[in-house]
């Protein structure tokens, strides 16, 4: 079921190009968040953004320039004509850009897993009409997320959109951040009218894979991409690795497409909708056989019973995993989406022998 709020267009090109937003992770110096303003302003983006207040792990890192770098955003603002945002953590922060006239604020990953934090932010926010976008929460909880984004909502703000910059794992992963694609997916379907940005450098957490995650995102229908951007990544004081020059960024900015979500021709959706009548067909089937193989998981379930043995078979499971993985690739399936499927379908199974273990007689 999709949430009533209504919101506000982000940007007044929705749905006919992408937006970008581009910046330093972190405003360092005057000089500094001057250079790369003047960079990208060339490169057409939307927003300058750059980190003034930076929460880090570790009390020692680089924790941000502070107040003083927001005097520099205005002066990006007069000298480029470009919109300015950063991120805001509590209410002095919230105070503080108001007071310096930044265009659009946005919740950090640490900040949007804490119900409290957002309540305090929402409460600073009432009545100032600025725009604000969301990152997901840093661990993967889709709740956190739209509590919110219906937070802010609550506190008059209109103009609300949602970052999604993947989510902490200890799982190995070439990505800093893993995407978990279908859990922004999820927000959309909770939110269809959002603006959704990809923040595809702490996705990446390397720039090498900034174009691959970028054009995944927009060709998810995504509304933008953001992009940490700064004169000499190498030496920036936080994200050296996932951060670009301007120049790298408009050659990248140059080889992204953006394709609309739908086109008005009676041929193309003519054609779509026989398409997807098939799949809709063949989910049915899969669903179908869901079922049957559950009637079969719950007769083991019950033999076990009888038998009094253990839910877990590992030797089993190991060999189900194998066999399927084999199978899947031999019809051109990812090892992943088969075990990411099968894990599914195998902890369904064990809570319902689960289920009919706990039975009385």
């Amino acid at each position: 079921m999709t949430s009533k709020i209504e919101f506000k267009p982000f940007f007044p090109e929705k749905n006919k190009r992408a937006y970008w937003i581009a910046g330093p992770c972190s405003a360092e110096s005057e000089e500094q968040v001057l250079e790369t303003a003047r960079g990208l302003a060339s490169a057409k983006i939307d927003l300058f953004r750059a980190g003034i207040w930076k929460p880090r792990t570790r009390p020692n890192s680089f924790e941000g320039i502070g107040t003083e770098g927001l005097s520099w955003l205005q002066k990006v603002k007069s000298e480029t004509g470009l919109n300015v945002c950063t991120e805001v953590a509590n209410t002095a922060h919230v105070e503080a850009c108001l007071k310096h006239n930044i265009d659009v604020l946005w919740i950090g990953a640490r900040t949007t897993v804490s119900p409290f934090a957002v309540q305090e932010i929402a409460d600073a926010l009432e009545g100032s009409g600025v725009k604000v976008l969301i990152k997901n929460p840093i661990n993967p909880d889709l709740k956190l997320w739209v509590g919110a984004v219906e937070r802010i909502a609550k506190s008059g703000i209109e103009n609300i959109g949602v970052i999604h910059r993947g989510f902490s794992s200890f799982e190995k992963n070439k990505y800093r951040n893993q995407p978990r694609w279908q859990i922004a997916i999820d927000l959309k379907r909770e939110f269809p009218d959002i603006t959704m940005i990809c923040d595809s450098s702490h996705i990446s957490g390397n720039r090498q894979f900034l174009e691959e995650v970028s054009q995944k995102a927009l060709d998810l229908n995504y509304d933008g991409i953001m992009m940490e951007v700064h004169p000499d990544p190498d030496n920036a004081l936080s994200d050296a690795q996932q951060q670009i020059t301007p120049g790298t960024f408009a050659e990248i900015k140059s080889r992204l497409k953006y394709r609309p979500s739908g086109i008005d021709n009676a041929d193309f959706k003519e054609s779509l909708a026989s398409l997807r009548f098939q799949i809709d067909e063949i989910d049915d089937e899969i669903i179908s056989l869901m079922n049957s193989r559950m009637v079969i998981v719950d007769e083991i379930g019950s033999y076990k019973k009888r038998n009094n043995i253990s839910i877990l078979q590992t030797k089993r499971w190991n060999e189900i995993l194998e066999r399927c993985v084999t199978k899947g690739s031999e019809l051109g399936l990812t090892p992943e989406f088969i075990s990411n499927l099968l894990k599914a379908v195998h902890q369904e199974s064990i809570n319902r022998q689960h289920d009919i273990l706990k039975r009385e007689d």
